[in-house]
Parts: structure tokens; C-alpha cells; sequence
């Protein structure tokens, strides 16, 4: 069983940065594959940016430039760190693992980007 819990969206002004933070629960982390996604109100669910094992990332190329994944496998926590933040940004934030073909998710954060 995988436990995530998702932490650091909140209101910021366009321009602005905000980090998330994704802290996973049992032994697994350092092998596992751990993903960003977002989905906005009245949109699907997207994929924003992935982490490997190897450390290998891919952003999605809307964010590209702004918005980097890391993790810390001592802490078993995922970040994205999100700069020049547009209004399009706006969403809820999801943290998501599989493993042994069960897909886990967070509860996710609000992120809201405004003046």
C-alpha cells in the first residue's frame, strides 16, 4: 500500500513561484516512477511532469523552462518546483505512483494563479 500526500499549492500573483511537495509512504520510493498531473476545472486530467529512479525527467512541454521536477529519496517526498506562474496554471495538483500495477494518488493541491 502507497500513501501520498500532497502539500504548497495556494494563491499566487502571475509571475509568482510556489513549491509542491509530495510525501509517499512505505518502502517503495526509491524505485518507483512518480508523476505530476493537474487538472484545471471542466478539463481532463494532464500529465505535468515525471520523475525516474535513474533521476531522468520529462516536463510537458507547456511548462518547460518553468516548472522542475526533483526528488528526495531520504525523505521519500517528490517536489515540483513551479516559477513564472501564468494564470493557466491554475488547477488542482495530483501526485501519482503505480506500482505492482495499482495506480496511487494523492488527494491533491489547489493552485491558483491571480492578480
Amino acid at each position: 500500500q502507497v500513501q501520498l500526500v500532497e502539500s504548497g499549492g495556494g494563491l499566487v500573483q502571475p509571475g509568482g513561484s510556489l513549491r509542491l511537495s509530495c510525501a509517499a509512504s512505505g518502502n517503495i520510493f526509491s524505485l518507483a516512477t512518480m508523476h505530476w498531473h493537474r487538472q484545471a476545472s471542466g478539463n481532463q486530467r494532464e500529465l505535468v511532469a515525471t520523475i525516474r529512479p535513474d533521476d531522468t525527467t520529462y516536463v510537458t512541454a507547456s511548462v518547460k523552462g518553468r516548472f522542475t521536477i526533483s526528488r528526495d529519496n531520504a525523505k521519500s517526498t517528490v517536489y515540483l518546483q513551479m516559477n513564472s506562474l501564468e494564470p493557466e496554471d491554475t488547477a488542482v495538483y495530483y501526485c501519482n505512483t503505480r506500482w505492482l500495477n495499482n495506480n496511487y494518488w494523492g488527494q491533491g493541491t489547489q493552485v491558483t494563479v491571480s492578480s
